[in-house]
């Protein structure tokens, strides 16, 4: 009799409706469409769309999202500038120093470089060191020729000029060098409040299912990304202008020696061998 039973089309009917839809069934149903709207919430407009419609909820995202783009703004501003710097530097350097010393006249090579643009470093290097030369020839037999000999006195001066360059070198070097060792971890900052809040829904509803989780874990990822979008463009900039201000500096010393040379001792070393 059970079994008998147990063939009547009533029980057929609950059998089927116990056994589970096929996929293609719950892909092109109800759940398919549920998981397609929690991806969208992953995306980029998703969460500019929440954090500008709710921005009380989302405050800490706008703290590491603006902290984020200003430190970026800031560090695409010191490359661009630093770039031009560097490039105007390399392009003057030159002239300038081949100027100075192809000049027969030291008045007319002193001329020539308080002609020089206010940025240009080389020939306020030579303009303080013949400062320094003449106003120890002016205080001969004073304390000051007592004190210091020409040769210190022009060479504390040439080290106050080349310390004074480089420091204008590194102007724009701390943003570089903040943006990028600091913007991976506020991402990151970013990405632990976002998984916090994945893990404060999952609590709240009692299940971890793709859209109680999407927007939360793409917000954390988006945070995540925008940090390191951030940083690297900072970490190779900060590379290659300290790259480009050591060989900058190097020509300074070289420079700056030459000249305590010339107006210590009214010859540059190296230059009658190379008259003959």
């Amino acid at each position: 009799m059970l079994q008998e039973a147990s063939n009547t089309p009533a029980a057929a009917a609950a059998t089927q409706a116990a056994t589970p839809a096929p996929m293609d069934q719950v892909i092109g149903g109800v759940v398919a469409d549920t998981n397609a709207a929690a991806l969208k919430e992953m995306g980029i407009s998703s969460l500019l769309n929440n954090m500008v419609a709710n921005p009380g909820e989302f405050a800490v995202t706008w703290v590491v999202v603006v902290t984020l783009v200003l430190m970026s703004i800031a560090c695409w501003y010191y490359t661009v500038v630093k770039t031009i710097q560097n490039q105007v530097i390399k392009a003057r350097a030159n002239h300038v120093i081949r100027t100075f010393w192809e000049t027969s006249n030291a008045q007319e090579a002193i001329r020539f470089m308080e002609e020089q643009p206010a940025n240009e470093p080389f020939s306020k290097i030579a303009l303080d060191c013949a400062v320094a030369a003449a106003h120890h020839q002016k205080n001969e037999g004073s304390r000051l020729a007592e004190t210091l000999s020409r040769s210190e006195f022009i060479d504390r001066a040439l080290r106050q000029a080349v310390t004074r360059e480089s420091s204008k070198l590194e102007n724009g070097m701390t943003i570089l060098a903040t943006t990028g060792s600091a913007a991976p971890f506020i991402g990151l900052l970013g990405t632990t409040w976002g998984i916090y809040k994945a893990l404060i829904k999952i609590g709240a509803s009692g299940s971890a299912s793709l859209d109680a989780v999407a927007g939360p874990v793409g917000e954390a990822l988006l945070k995540t990304a925008l940090g390191l979008v951030v940083a690297i463009p900072a970490v190779m900039a900060y590379n290659f202008f300290n790259r480009a201000n050591r060989t900058t500096n190097a020509a300074f010393d070289a420079f700056a020696h030459d000249l305590h040379d010339f107006f210590a001792t009214g010859s540059r070393v190296g230059e009658g061998s190379s008259k003959r």
